[in-house]
């Protein structure tokens, strides 16, 4: 018998009851800009790679200028296509990610908005590549190489890069077995990567395996309001308060150490609510339409192999 389906077996505790939840707690605005938060967490970037990697001032603000303009690709994209609390936050020692806020996506604009991030820094790379033929300056020449590499690097089909979330846009995003597979694929191939490199890097993949461990738990809850007809492809605003506490209920089965002493079935706030309800958003998902057929999805793949060929192919062996 299937874990989750045992909070149905006690007919005092059915949550399919009518009549038995108390309204869903609010979500609770952060009292802090996004512009304050992304600000602080740039600083607390730059401080940190400067003191670990005792690194020139210019290479960090190289880097910077190079992560801020790939980053800011994709938050512009997410405004064009109307996402709301679109937001930057630097990861130190790592890099930065873009969120926002979105229920109804198309696979077109989700590939887009992917490409965004690493085509306007590659077009800069050549820029600066024909530029420094004439002036030959090294600065110049770090300058370009950030572009390039960091970009590039970033076009590599491994997920959470973002060339392996175009991939998995374009073929198998709504297929959770294949994005599984391609998951603990990209899990290794950054272990391989990051072990040459630098040995502190290889908490990247370790905190990516916990993420897919964690995922996989999701999807199995996510299978079971399923089979309840429960709708989890919706934003919180928009749950029930019946759907809110059954959702709840499935994460405490699913997650007993981590919510140790809370009862499913027992439908009380507790002073870990916050912590629950992010939870719950992470059960949620988006509604992505495919929207390419297989003849734009070839062009679009054209477009990703173009512009991780293309760059190479430009500055050669001369950078």
């Amino acid at each position: 018998m299937n874990e989750f389906t045992n909070i149905n077996e006690d007919p005092k505790q059915d949550p399919f009851t009518p009549g038995e939840y108390p309204a869903k707690p609010e979500l609770m605005e952060k009292s802090t800009s996004s512009w304050t938060r992304s600000a602080f967490s740039l600083l607390i970037y730059m401080i940190l790679f400067y003191v670990l990697f005792d690194q020139n001032i210019a290479y960090i603000a190289a880097i910077t200028v190079v992560v801020i303009i790939h980053e800011m690709g994709h938050l512009l994209a997410m405004k064009i296509f109307n996402y709301s609390n679109v937001k930057i936050f630097f990861i130190p020692l790592i890099g930065a990610f873009t969120s926002g806020k979105k229920q109804e996506v198309s696979q077109k604009q989700l590939s887009i908005i992917i490409l965004a991030g690493p085509l306007p820094g590659l077009i800069v790379a050549c820029a600066l590549y024909y530029l420094n033929k004439d002036m030959k300056s090294d600065t110049v020449k770090m300058l370009a190489n950030c572009f390039l590499f960091i970009n590039l690097f970033n076009l590599l089909p491994i997920y959470p890069l973002d060339g392996g979330r175009v991939i998995e846009t374009l073929f198998f995003k709504q297929n959770y077995y294949i994005r599984l597979v391609f998951g603990i694929i990209s899990i290794i191939l950054l272990a391989i990567i990051f072990a040459s490199a630098s040995t502190f890097m290889i908490i990247v993949p370790i905190f990516m395996g916990i993420e897919l461990f964690n995922e996989s738990k999701n999807q199995k809850i996510r299978n079971i309001l399923k089979s309840e007809q429960i709708n989890y492809r919706q934003e919180y605003a928009t749950l029930t308060n019946k759907e809110y506490w059954l959702i709840r209920d499935c994460i405490l089965f699913a997650y007993p150490k981590k919510f140790a002493g809370l009862q499913p079935g027992v439908y009380q706030y507790t002073i870990i609510e916050p912590l629950i309800i992010q939870q719950v958003n992470t059960i949620l998902q988006i509604n992505m339409f495919n929207d390419l057929g297989l003849l734009k999805q070839i062009l679009f793949l054209i477009l990703y192999l173009a512009s991780f060929i293309v760059p190479l192919v430009l500055f050669g062996l001369h950078i």
